[in-house]
């Protein structure tokens, strides 16, 4: 896959799809920019071959309908803060206006166009709407890893209609990083798997069990494996319908001589409320009407012992409710054990980010990924669209 360094974008007009999906207050103030900040790598080198750069992005989920709220108005002021240059913001992606203020553009300008999701043809992958944006530009790169796993038409479609497409830098690094943690690894390697759903997480289970050394279970969905080993986990959160399921990859795991770790005592509530009435158990002693909610201590050792001598770890999933004090123990637990460890250390998924910079450890990871379902699609063995289009091209 060429990235963008491969390209001669000199004084070109390139069009640069980005994740710029930041997270908002009430008043439409950005919360955190790590988002707009992963891209400037890219945008930067754009800079300084003095391109017409052209970012497009989503926000939020506006179902093909204008909502100011989720404009990008606030990310183009944030933007040209963060790059000291003025970043104008277009009314639309395609159009007449937005087609003249592209041809006014002057060698290193920057240009960011409306929400891609204020039209419904972005995530129908509509083939005449990526031809539209595709006639803004002569050069495509694609810089959005987080939305990678998506068939859209700013992220596959708009490929058909360039002569030149390429990856950015930080779409080059997250699939360099995963390519290093699970195709050819430094071993043992680890899987540390948590969340709420197995069902979410089943085919990335089933693959990484054919390629780590050892697998931690732990959140929500270790509760699942537990009760189809026959342990009473009174209240808590269990997907019966996969009970079945979770013995099957239990014995994949023994057959295949992989060392699989699940929770051996828990904090559990009498109901899913911070101020909830809490406790330390062991699994085989949950009370029929309380919840697991968190990893126990003696669970936080058996897990820190399991890494010790791991070489590569990759966690996707916090270990509990860690958003609530009374449970964010565990989870607080992994972040520090993992971030001290000497290991190559991977870190995708949403919740998982949140605790990683929570804990105030994230510069002690190796790699903290942008994408949760891009990820995850990657942890399941399959490839990404977003990124086959660029391959195939």
């Amino acid at each position: 896959m060429r990235n963008i360094r491969d390209l001669d974008i000199r004084e070109k007009k390139v069009l640069i799809r980005v994740d710029f999906n930041v997270p908002m207050d009430d008043q439409g103030n950005i919360t955190d920019d790590i988002r707009i900040r992963g891209v400037l790598p890219t945008i930067n080198h754009a800079l300084d071959e003095q391109a017409k750069i052209i970012i497009c992005s989503h926000m939020g989920r506006p179902k093909g309908q204008r909502q100011d709220k989720l404009s990008l108005a606030p990310v183009a002021k944030r933007l040209s803060r963060l790059i000291s240059k003025e970043v104008k913001i277009a009314p639309d992606c395609i159009g007449d206006e937005v087609k003249k203020m592209v041809e006014a553009m002057q060698p290193g300008d920057v240009l960011i166009l409306e929400n891609l999701r204020f039209h419904s043809e972005e995530q129908q992958n509509d083939r005449e709407f990526s031809k539209q944006l595709a006639g803004l530009a002569e050069i495509y790169i694609n810089d959005a890893f987080a939305v990678a796993h998506r068939a859209h038409a700013s992220v596959v479609g708009v490929v058909e209609f360039f002569d030149q497409c390429a990856a950015g830098f930080l779409l080059q690094k997250e699939m360099d990083y995963f390519n290093r943690s699970v195709s050819e690894p430094r071993r043992p390697l680890v899987a540390v798997v948590g969340g709420a759903k197995v069902s979410s997480k089943l085919g990335a289970l089933r693959n990484m069990l054919d390629r780590v050394d050892k697998m931690i279970v732990g959140g929500a969905m270790a509760n699942t494996f537990l009760k189809s080993m026959g342990y009473e986990v009174g209240k808590s959160k269990v997907e019966d319908d996969l009970l079945e399921t979770a013995t099957e990859l239990l014995i994949k795991s023994k057959n295949q001589g992989v060392k699989l770790y699940l929770p051996v005592d828990c904090i559990v509530a009498d109901r899913f409320d911070p101020e909830a009435e809490t406790k330390r158990t062991t699994i085989q002693e949950v009370p029929g009407d309380w919840m697991i909610l968190d990893i126990g201590p003696a669970t936080t050792l058996l897990f820190s012992e399991a890494l010790e001598d791991a070489k590569t770890i990759i966690w996707n999933g916090p270990m509990g409710a860690f958003e609530m004090d009374a449970f964010s123990r565990g989870t607080m637990a992994m972040v520090e054990r993992i971030a001290s460890s000497h290991a190559l250390t991977i870190v995708g998924g949403g919740d998982t980010d949140v605790a990683v910079h929570k804990a105030g450890e994230s510069n002690n990871i190796s790699y903290i990924s942008t994408g949760g379902g891009a990820f995850l699609m990657l942890m399941e063995g399959k490839t990404l669209p977003g990124v086959e289009a660029l391959e195939k091209h």
